[in-house]
């Protein structure tokens, strides 16, 4: 039976079967998506806005530093894009399979939660004013005190989406994601005290950062919508991380649940080609190459008496 090591299973060789293996879950991220689709279509709740709100409600009404468009660049294809680097020298697609799929699935779940939160908050963006009376001329009405909008529908249908802010949740829920990936590709937590590999980490978590508090200098958002924001984003990136990889500071922190567990079954099977599938990893360095040894040395041992 041929090797199990890294290099051994390709997009070409067991891609196919993998994806074949997960088509539930891709078929839920279609799912995501069209809910996503829908809550942006939906109105938001349109919250009462008294003459007195106003006050804090009159900042410009800018255009995105950040644009929209960008957001799933910076947040999705930047990170695919290192995880392809990764395959490209690993050549093991369970890596790359459950790191597309656990990003998708972070980013995916975070744009329908804040999209969800949005519409049923309906709190007024910091530049509603300008939305509502474009030309300044204020009109509220009689009996109740509300705002009547005589501003364009669809961007004061927007004035009221500042809560959470969905540039920042999206931005940490992908680079959050990439985050937690490199921290486990680069062993940054193996107790050697690199902390130069901090930088690394940082790196996108300080990208997504960036995004959040542009929302709050182009005016809008209030500085709570990017808050709650990052804090959602990163939660989500984190619990779907967990999903597909052990955590960072694990000693195979570098690979996925599945990679180990095909080692796992393989050993069952054939424990001698076991031992050279755990060397074969190769990743974790002297220290794990020799605890491999010694495991597996015990295991033939157990075999040799009848006590396994």
């Amino acid at each position: 039976m041929r090797e199990v090591q890294l290099g051994a299973h390709t997009i070409q060789s067991h891609g196919a079967k993998l994806a074949k293996t997960h088509m539930h879950d891709w078929l839920i991220l279609v799912l995501l998506l069209a809910i996503v689709v829908i809550l942006n279509v939906i109105h938001p709740f349109y919250r009462f806005v008294g003459k007195d709100m106003m006050d804090d409600l009159k900042y410009p009404l800018k255009s995105n530093t950040v644009p929209v468009w960008a957001v799933p660049i910076v947040a999705v294809l930047v990170p695919v894009l290192i995880f392809l680097a990764f395959y490209y020298r690993r050549r093991d697609v369970y890596d790359l399979h459950h790191a597309i799929l656990g990003l998708l699935f972070s980013v995916l779940i975070t744009a329908v939660i804040t999209d969800a939160v949005k519409d049923a908050v309906g709190r007024p963006r910091p530049d509603f004013f300008w939305r509502c009376f474009p030309d300044g001329k204020e009109l509220y009405d009689q009996v109740t005190g509300n705002v009547i909008c005589h501003g364009e529908g669809g961007v004061v249908k927007e004035g009221h989406k500042s809560f959470p802010s969905g540039h920042t949740s999206w931005s940490f829920a992908g680079l959050g994601f990439l985050a937690l990936y490199l921290s486990g590709k680069i062993k940054a937590f193996d107790r050697r005290g690199h902390v130069a590999k901090l930088c690394i980490i940082f790196l996108p978590v300080l990208v997504a950062s960036l995004v959040g508090i542009s929302r709050v200098d182009d005016y809008w958002h209030h500085w709570q919508d990017v808050f709650a924001g990052a804090l959602l984003g990163t939660v989500a990136a984190g619990f779907c991380y967990l999903q597909f990889f052990p955590a960072p500071y694990h000693s195979d922190g570098w690979g996925t649940y599945a990679y180990f567990q095909m080692l796992e079954s393989r050993a069952s099977v054939n424990p001698a080609a076991g031992m050279n599938d755990e060397l074969a990893r190769g990743e974790g360095g002297e220290g794990e190459c020799s605890r491999a040894r010694s495991h597996w040395a015990s295991v033939r041992d157990g075999l040799g008496t009848g006590e396994v």
